[in-house]
């Protein structure tokens, strides 16, 4: 069950780089198969990479909130309790100088809020509105927070399903490690995804077709980082999706790559049943990362936004559902597999093709709708249309037509060239032109 398994993640203190995140690791290299070739990869704390540079370490020793009447909140009994990297204090206070410190969720009174001031110095605690609206203002406040010392990188992980320098490329799909307390962001899409690479190592996809690269990472940061140590992996990547918050009770919204006509877009798009936005309009996550200049992968992001419980601790296992973290990998599973099986046929000789010869001729009586397609789909076979262009242009499924185009390939009828997407065949033929 991937509720047990996100069950085992949520409670962790997961920042950006923590003792909780690596131990969510070590709970993901549990579950990982083999084959997929879980990797933990460390980088330097403070090192740059691109205009960014890596965050440091943020466990905790003890961090709490004390009044002349006793304990107000411990980070001990809820991580978000405590504003992410906050930094030390041992101060006594008035209310007026500690209110300014204070977040509570407006919406939901009973909730803790999860507030982070990741690259701003400042501390703060968070609390529910009820508690907020209970402390006496004429008390004086003791706050302490001791981060714990140590020299620790950030860390991400990946799993990989498929060959090495694949001249048919990858595509990479992404998931959050982060958010302390947290169960649908982003624990739901962490899971999510680890399904996915069990249904890639149990049912492979077919021969020739693209590899799949799993990254697991803290939210911006850890696809910066991640592909500023690998950019010789940035040539060879089709294609990205994004997973998160996939648990709740919430039917599943595509956002859509920046250009509305690559390949993983529209593949995407197709007998998709759910709601759909623009890119970057729904939630913006690493999506941006692989869209940025110099990078320019074309990425979509697929989740259940948006949620009451969003970054409170009402974001817990009671608003997880099984079917719905299944349900979202059944949507994702369908788009990768037709994304990375899919390639552009090109006729090997001239002429038109014997299909009674090569065994090729489908009965009328037996497929009418193949039947009545052969001629359009071999007139595809210049070089210029993939099969999923194909299937699109003659109206069949696309595992009907790719089924058919692999048994002239078996008989070297056609070859498959590199498929590239939308951008990448842009400055080809500009490049061409020139």
């Amino acid at each position: 069950m991937l509720r047990d398994i996100l069950a085992e993640i949520f409670p962790l203190h997961r920042t950006l780089s923590s003792e909780g995140s690596d131990r969510a690791f070590d709970i993901l290299s549990k579950y990982v198969p083999k084959e997929a070739r879980f990797t933990v990869e460390e980088y330097e704390a403070l090192k740059r990479v691109w205009s960014w540079f890596v965050p440091m370490r943020y466990d905790v020793q003890y961090a709490y909130l004390d009044n002349e009447d006793g304990r107000v909140l411990d980070f001990k009994s809820n991580p978000l309790h405590l504003v992410s990297y906050s930094m030390p204090i041992d101060r006594v206070m008035s209310w007026s100088e500690l209110e300014p410190h204070l977040y509570y969720h407006n919406t939901l009174p009973d909730a803790i809020p999860w507030h982070f001031q990741y690259y701003e110095p400042d501390w703060g605690f968070c609390l529910s509105k009820n508690l907020y609206d209970s402390l006496p203002r004429d008390k004086k406040y003791h706050a302490v927070i001791v981060p714990e010392k140590n020299d620790h990188g950030m860390r991400v992980a990946s799993a990989f399903v498929g060959m090495e320098n694949n001249p048919a490329g990858e595509l990479l799909v992404m998931a959050h490690i982060c958010h302390p307390a947290q169960a649908n962001d982003d624990a739901a899409g962490v899971v999510t995804a680890l399904e996915l690479i069990s249904r890639l190592t149990v049912n492979p996809l077919p021969a020739g077709s693209m590899s799949v690269r799993f990254l697991f990472a803290p939210e911006t940061i850890g696809s910066i980082a991640y592909l500023a140590h690998h950019e010789d992996l940035i040539p060879n990547l089709r294609g990205g999706i994004f997973i998160e918050m996939t648990g709740n009770n919430n039917s599943l919204i595509l956002q859509h790559s920046r250009d509305e006509n690559s390949l993983i877009n529209r593949i995407a798009r197709h007998g998709w049943r759910f709601r759909e936005g623009a890119f970057g309009k729904v939630v913006a996550n690493d999506e941006r990362t692989l869209e940025s200049p110099g990078v320019n992968v074309p990425c979509i992001s697929i989740s259940r936004w948006p949620y009451p419980e969003y970054h409170t601790s009402a974001d817990n296992l009671d608003i997880i559902h099984e079917d719905k973290l299944q349900g979202a990998a059944d949507e994702i599973e369908k788009i990768i597999r037709i994304f990375a099986s899919n390639y552009t046929p090109k006729q090997t000789v001239p002429g038109p093709l014997f299909l009674s010869g090569n065994g090729l001729w489908v009965d009328w009586r037996k497929n009418w709708e193949l039947n009545r397609a052969i001629e359009q789909i071999m007139l595809c076979f210049d070089g210029n249309h993939s099969i999923f262009d194909i299937a699109e242009k003659v109206g069949l499924d696309y595992w009907t037509v790719f089924e058919y185009v692999e048994k002239f390939r078996q008989k070297g009828l056609v070859i498959p060239i590199e498929t590239l997407s939308t951008a990448q065949s842009a400055e080809v033929r500009n490049d061409k032109e020139i």
